[in-house]
């Protein structure tokens, strides 16, 4: 669309095998995002484009003719920074930001698109090819095999025939790239020329494998690229199987060898629809990412505490006994799990009625302890006439169809069960409407849910998933939708959720499948992990990967779900979850009983302690959550986030920021007596989170390390704001006070937020029902003040004690000043060993302004 000198879209034209013609839309989209979609001018038929993971069309901007050529055309941004020169022969697209190449499009000709043709027999010869009518059947012959493919026993028919599309992008500087998870794998992506591309393609594999290139349980097709002055991104819109290819390598420009990065996408099928996200920065990227696909759900607070899961918690009693038991060993928890074999035979929505006779009563006596039940309900339907959730979605034709039009019938838990079609808005409705109270027969308000093999894992299935060829709502085969299904699965139990409560309560939903924007929904975590030192370690990297690609509620079972971990590995591990974003124990049928109090006095008094930091740390982490779910921010992150300049950081993946003020190093090696931990930055400080002690110069320091505790540091320049006490559940510490740890920088300056509402519904939201603080330091003045977009939220918690790390000098005297000019004399201590000013009885308002100041 050309209008005096300005271009809206650009449209192009391309032909393939010589007479097809392809449609190219080259775009802006506001905040540095450019968009290219390549699809079929005049298809035999629509083809997939991904429907629902934008979270709105985007609004394209005007780009500028600064070039015409023959063959070329040269566009600008609106603000200039940036300029695309297109070629048409050979088709290529350079993408340039003040004159330096970042990316370019087709730079190796690798652009490919199937189009859509008519089966073989439906042919007619042309002149063209009557010449070669004697081969006709061995060509013909040919052609069907692209049109069916054996998978083992299984035959794949294509209704459709072959229709994978392609295409190379080349990032230019940048040898170090990121994302694309779910895999088992590293978190700097490693070179795939001379091995396996990675996968994207959502299935059920237990127990993967470490360092396997094979798509795990979700997929989330972003690409990260990072450089000391650059972070750039590829988001790849596809839901059918996908490869992802990645090969670096030096390039000599202007006499000196610099990396290349080439990046191969190939998709069984759909249009080609990437949006390439410019940065700069990390978080640039970030905020691009979400503006396109949703930021994260805020949590209800509970769903921050401890979680304890088992397959499964036999029946009532043994339920009541586990909550019991938390309480007599005096550790924190807030939520407690039921798997497959609480419902009538594998029947979802339903109790196993000898073993969970009164639910409901079950649910009042922990809504009594300020406690939650989280149960599973999984995708497939047990195949029986008489269970009324199969009969109605049958009859209404609610299942995924085979390719002869039938209900496609897989095995699963239950035996032969049917899959809801969650592709289908009609069937999300009814699906969601089936968590109303008076449909699910004895749940309650503190009942939410867990989503589970949802890939969809179909046993006996090629590759233990759905047929390719089965047919979806709008007659798409799933081929099509694969790595969508379990996102909307999610998406439907959400709002379902939701919508019990009539709007007002917060859902919890975890999904074991997921695809980008499957943020906004709930949690995810990284599925049937085994109880071995290697599972540990690689969960790190696993958990930074996806929370890169906008989804930061996310987790690891602890202990590993598969196998009996040594009490040694399951201390380390609740030393680790404790400090991620969501924290839960989890074990198989096949493993022994795993509550933290089984191994002994002294490892129970770790785990203890471990849980206990937790719940000690949530209002820094409900802060963080917040950030995440407004800003884009991710909970957990890399180093070189943080320190994008840092090339030393590029690489690391045993430890990570949780936030911008807390740097956690898990110790995952067995008997580890020492780690080596790199505190980033020449000009950073850094203290020791528990003992306050300024760390020497930052760069790689050995750390001692006993089982007691893994090594944590708090970034100078920082204010962390922490509960003084554990409660029971979160619910049980709303009145209890907070403490700041105020960690100074080299000007002696420092700055926090606190972000506090009711923890569970969406009046933050709608009536602006919040307290969003901000602290700093300066100048020896701690001063606490609303932030521009603080709401209205009143809670009679103090802050009662400020822990000041890294205070030059011993204070003469200190004082409190209020909003309304009362002062106050504060008590303080000074310890001159680690220069760290203690600040105690200060019953200062958390919804007040006021000031201290050291004198």
């Amino acid at each position: 669309l050309y209008k005096d000198g300005i271009i809206y879209f650009l449209g192009i034209y391309l032909f393939v095998c010589s007479q097809i013609l392809l449609q190219v839309e080259i775009s802006e989209i506001q905040g540095n995002i450019f968009r290219l979609k390549i699809d079929e001018a005049s298809p035999l038929r629509a083809r997939y484009k991904v429907p629902d993971v934008l979270i709105k069309e985007p609004t394209t901007q005007r780009l500028f003719v600064s070039q015409k050529e023959s063959g070329i055309l040269a566009l600008s941004s609106v603000n200039e920074d940036y300029k695309l020169k297109v070629t048409a022969n050979p088709f290529q697209v350079v993408i340039q930001s003040k004159g330096e190449t970042v990316l370019s499009m087709n730079s190796n000709g690798l652009l490919y698109f199937e189009h859509l043709q008519p089966p073989p027999g439906d042919r007619k010869p042309t002149a063209e090819n009557e010449e070669a009518a004697s081969d006709s059947s061995k060509r013909k012959q040919e052609d069907l095999g692209l049109w069916q493919e054996k998978f083992g026993t299984f035959l794949d028919i294509k209704a459709h025939g072959p229709s994978s599309v392609g295409m190379d992008f080349s990032l230019h500087g940048f040898d170090h790239v990121y994302g694309i998870p779910q895999h088992t794998e590293t978190l700097l992506l490693k070179n795939t020329s001379d091995g396996d591309a990675y996968r994207l393609y959502n299935l059920d594999i237990f127990g993967h494998k470490i360092h396997d290139k094979i798509g795990i349980y979700g997929s989330v097709p972003l690409l990260l690229a990072h450089k000391p002055n650059r972070t750039s991104g590829i988001f790849w819109l596809n839901s059918s199987e996908t490869l992802v290819d990645i090969n670096t390598k030096a390039v000599t420009a202007k006499q000196r060898a610099v990396p290349l990065t080439d990046v191969r996408w190939m998709s069984e099928s759909g249009i080609i629809d990437v949006f390439l996200l410019m940065g700069p920065t990390a978080f640039d990227l970030f905020k691009q990412f979400a503006q396109l696909t949703g930021t994260q759900a805020l949590p209800p607070l509970f769903s921050l505490g401890y979680h304890q899961c088992r397959w499964n918690y036999e029946d009532e009693q043994d339920v009541k006994a586990v909550d019991a038991g938390f309480d007599e060993h005096d550790i924190p928890y807030d939520v407690i799990w039921l798997d497959i074999e609480h419902t009538d035979d594998k029947r979802y929505f339903t109790w196993d009625k000898k073993k969970f006779q009164n639910p409901r009563k079950m649910q009042e006596h922990l809504r009594k302890k300020k406690r939650k039940l989280v149960v599973i309900v999984d995708p497939h339907i047990k195949v029986d006439p008489m269970y009324t959730l199969y009969s109605e979605a049958k009859d209404k034709g609610y299942f995924v169809k085979d390719r002869n039009g039938q209900d496609f019938e897989g095995i699963c838990w239950p035996g032969s069960s049917c899959y809801l079609d969650f592709t289908s808005p009609e069937v999300r409705k009814w699906y969601a409407d089936q968590f109303a109270f008076k449909t699910y027969k004895g749940s309650t308000n503190i009942l939410y849910v867990w989503n589970d093999m949802n890939e969809p894992s179909v046993f006996k299935g090629a590759e233990l998933t759905m047929q390719k060829d089965a047919v979806h709502y709008n007659n798409w085969e799933h081929r099509e939708v694969h790595n969508l299904y379990g996102f909307y699965q999610q998406m439907a139990t959400a709002e379902g959720l939701i919508r019990r409560s009539s709007g007002k309560e917060r859902p919890f939903v975890l999904t074991r499948s997921f695809f980008a924007g499957s943020q906004k929904y709930g949690a995810v975590w990284t599925g049937d992990n085994t109880a071995e030192w290697g599972y540990l370690k690689i969960s790190i990297p696993m958990l930074l990967t996806i929370s890169m690609t906008g989804i930061s509620f996310c987790g690891a079972d602890v202990g590993g779900f598969i196998g009996d971990p040594e009490p040694e590995l399951l201390v380390r591990w609740y030393q680790a979850g404790a400090y991620q974003p969501f924290f839960r124990g989890h074990s198989n049928m096949e493993s022994k009983r795993r509550e933290p109090w089984l191994f002994g006095k002294r490892n129970t008094q770790i785990i203890r302690e471990a849980i206990r930091e937790r719940y000690v740390l949530l209002p820094y982490l409900y802060t963080l959550f917040y950030r995440a779910h407004t800003a884009a921010e991710p909970v957990m992150r890399p180093l070189w986030v943080e320190f994008p300049e840092k090339i030393e950081t590029f690489d690391v993946e045993n430890e990570y920021m949780l936030g911008n003020a807390l740097l956690v190093h898990p110790v995952t090696e067995k008997e580890a007596k020492a780690v080596s931990v790199l505190l980033p930055g020449s000009e950073e400080i850094w203290y020791d989170f528990r003992k306050f002690k300024r760390m020497e110069d930052p760069g790689i320091l050995k750390i001692p390390v006993t089982l007691e505790n893994i090594p944590v540091f708090q970034r100078g320049g920082t204010v962390i704001p922490l509960k003084t006490a554990a409660g029971k559940s979160t619910e049980w510490m709303i009145d209890i006070s907070y403490e700041l740890h105020v960690a100074l920088d080299t000007e002696a300056c420092a700055i926090g937020e606190l972000y506090l509402d009711d923890g569970h519904s969406f009046q933050y939201l709608h009536k602006k029902q919040f307290l969003y603080r901000k602290f700093t330091f300066h100048k020896n003045i701690l001063t606490s003040s609303c932030t521009d977009e603080s709401g209205q939220y009143h809670t009679t918690c103090v802050i009662e004690r400020v822990i000041v790390l890294g205070f030059g000098q011993q204070p003469t005297s200190v004082t409190a000043c209020s909003k309304d000019g009362k002062e106050k004399e504060v008590v303080f201590t000074y310890d001159m060993k680690t220069s760290v000013l203690t600040l105690e009885n200060l019953a200062l308002s958390v919804d007040a302004d006021w000031e201290i100041c050291i004198s």
